[in-house]
């Protein structure tokens, strides 16, 4: 019996291995470039992997990419949990979690709301919705690895990908120009900068180059975003199963696996007895997984199929972005 689950289990492995290792030298290429010209690594997977997409076609790769994109992407959500702790957001108060839940909770109903009325489905607002309010690309992978299988979700959210990509550098640059234009303190600039910017690099990036009490505000707070991820997550599995079985007549779970090891993970981390080289090292591989499975998930797609979005969903990201902005300013005016 040993034998036969060892024999499948090695012929599994050099079924996967082919397409694993070409997202992981995918990968590693586009964090080089991204290292070297500052542009976010998510990105350059993304193009990267579409460059070379011919891969994911009837060829010994195609089984590994598939399981890169799906399998992987998912324990890479699931190691998210290691960057929260329950200290990191008692902290602050109360005002900036009740800014984080009501930013998430409004921008993905508008989103919703929006997106049926330029005539996309209601998940499709989510999944822009929720990469706005949570944590960017991070967050539109997550949500769509809850959501159930459809012929356009890929294509959905490899655009969501691009987009939130392109707009969190652009929030890195401009925004703590509005924050100084506002004449903010350096902790309401924090407040303001993570709760605005997409993706947590970027947030890292703007709030440390106004000063390092911004900065440390700007990642606690973006951390409380990040942490809305699971209640966002379980709420979208909700939604799918209500809606029925997916295209393959599976029934989606009602609480993924990588939802409850990102919530494991957070608890643990949350105890203090997880060592900083322990915590730093799990951090690095949820990236790690993240931008390989990015990079499969780009040899999936082609460029053509993305330009024929049309100019709708991408007033709606640029939307969603600047109702962001408002809100949080409101908020910050009204509570702080």
């Amino acid at each position: 019996m040993s034998s036969l689950v060892l024999k499948n289990f090695s012929q599994r492995t050099r079924e996967l291995a082919p397409g694993f290792v070409v997202s992981s030298v995918v990968a590693a290429a586009a964090c080089f470039l991204s290292e070297h010209y500052g542009a976010p690594v998510m990105l350059f997977a993304l193009l990267l992997g579409m460059s070379v997409n011919f891969l994911a076609a009837e060829s010994k790769c195609k089984a590994g990419i598939e399981f890169t994109a799906r399998s992987v992407l998912r324990m890479g959500i699931a190691l998210l949990g290691m960057r929260i702790t329950l200290g990191q957001i008692t902290a602050l108060g109360w005002q900036p979690v009740a800014l984080v839940i009501t930013l998430v909770v409004v921008t993905i109903t508008v989103s919703v709301i929006a997106a049926k009325i330029l005539g996309f489905q209601k998940l499709f607002g989510m999944l822009t919705g929720g990469s706005t309010a949570i944590c960017g690309a991070s967050a539109a992978l997550a949500l769509s690895a809850a959501f159930p299988n459809h012929p356009q979700k890929e294509k959905a959210t490899l655009f969501t990908v691009i987009g939130v990509s392109a707009l969190s550098t652009f929030a890195m640059i401009v925004y703590p120009m509005i924050a100084k234009w506002l004449e903010l303190s350096p902790q309401a600039a924090g407040v303001f900068l993570g709760a605005t910017i997409h993706d947590v690099a970027q947030v890292v990036g703007a709030g440390y180059s106004m000063s390092t009490q911004t900065g440390d505000t700007a990642t606690v707070v973006k951390l409380m975003r990040v942490a809305m991820l699971l209640p966002v997550i379980v709420c979208a599995a909700m939604i799918t199963r209500i809606q029925g079985a997916d295209s393959t007549g599976e029934r989606p779970p009602l609480l993924p696996w990588f939802a409850v090891g990102f919530l494991l993970l957070a608890c643990i981390n949350s105890t203090g007895w997880v060592p900083a080289m322990v915590q730093n090292g799990i951090n690095d591989l949820s990236r790690w997984f993240l931008v390989i499975a990015i990079s499969a998930l780009g040899m999936k797609t082609q460029l053509k199929e993305l330009a024929s979005v049309g100019i709708k969903p991408i007033l709606l990201m640029i939307g969603e972005s600047i109702f962001l902005v408002v809100l949080v300013l409101g908020l910050m005016r009204l509570w702080f």
